[in-house]
């Protein structure tokens, strides 16, 4: 069992797996919503479109988690907002504001005389290098989403199936709608800062939506996505530890598995 407890031995594994388990967790609270609505472009579009905040506060001194929320907020309102105006379905705002809010970073991006790792980093992500602090964040952010989507879950269903009937018992079907979107902006830009954009995109998407094939109720989605990817990541720093390969990467590779294996049980069914 030396395989198994080697790497434990060492703080900076275990921290990854009580990252990779508490991400798991974050992103299946919103992932489950991503899948059942039909979103799974916005993990991949938010992640880039925070670009401007992040170099806006790199520009300036300032934080760049601070900078990439207020990005993911604006993000979040102009989907909300293009979709709602311009009659456009959801996925044509999404590519608009993020293709927008993308080509702003690139533009502010170019006018640095500087381009430092921490920018690097923060787009890039690495589990094994996550500290204690990174670790207390995504626990806090874990337990004010998970209590939001708690208290908001029936309304949020129903404007999200039968907005007209939401609408017509008085449901603040735009408020919930940009709610949701501000949310999975949060849970982006905290999960690509701690395990890098791909990774993030993983266990946001995928994860959820092999629950989505397994699960048939909105509670045990989520808590199967949990748990896959729990399962993922953990086997896949493993992995990376004995193969010396990308961790991030790996554990995207052992989520894809998951998901073709739940494909081929569903099939079965």
């Amino acid at each position: 069992m030396h395989w198994l407890t080697d790497p434990l031995q060492f703080d900076f594994f275990l921290r990854a797996i009580a990252a990779v388990v508490l991400v798991s967790v974050l992103c299946a609270l919103v992932g489950a919503w991503v899948v059942l609505r039909g979103l799974s472009y916005i993990g991949d579009a938010m992640s880039h479109a925070v670009l401007p905040g992040i170099v806006g506060a790199f520009l300036t001194g300032g934080n760049l988690l601070v900078g990439a929320l207020a990005a993911a907020v604006l993000t979040a309102l102009g989907i909300g907002a293009v979709g709602q105006r311009s009659g456009l379905k959801q996925d044509s705002a999404i590519g608009i504001v993020f293709v927008g809010m993308f080509a702003l970073g690139v533009v502010m991006l170019s006018r640095a005389s500087t381009f430092t790792t921490d920018l690097s980093n923060f787009l890039i992500g690495n589990p094994l290098g996550v500290t204690p602090g990174d670790l207390w964040a995504a626990l806090g952010v874990t337990v004010v989403v998970g209590v939001l989507l708690t208290a908001v879950q029936k309304e949020l269903l129903l404007a999200s199936f039968d907005p007209t009937e939401a609408r017509a018992i008085g449901l603040p079907v735009r408020g919930l709608n940009n709610l949701l979107l501000i949310l999975i902006g949060l849970v982006v830009v905290l999960t690509v800062q701690l395990v890098g954009t791909t990774l993030s995109v993983s266990l946001l998407i995928t994860s959820s939506a092999a629950a989505r094939l397994l699960a048939r109720s909105l509670k045990k989605m989520i808590l199967l996505a949990a748990l896959l990817g729990t399962v993922g990541g953990v086997a896949g720093l493993y992995l990376s530890y004995f193969l010396n390969t990308a961790p991030g990467a790996t554990i995207v590779l052992v989520n894809t598995a998951i998901f073709l294996l739940a494909l081929v049980l569903r099939r079965r069914e």
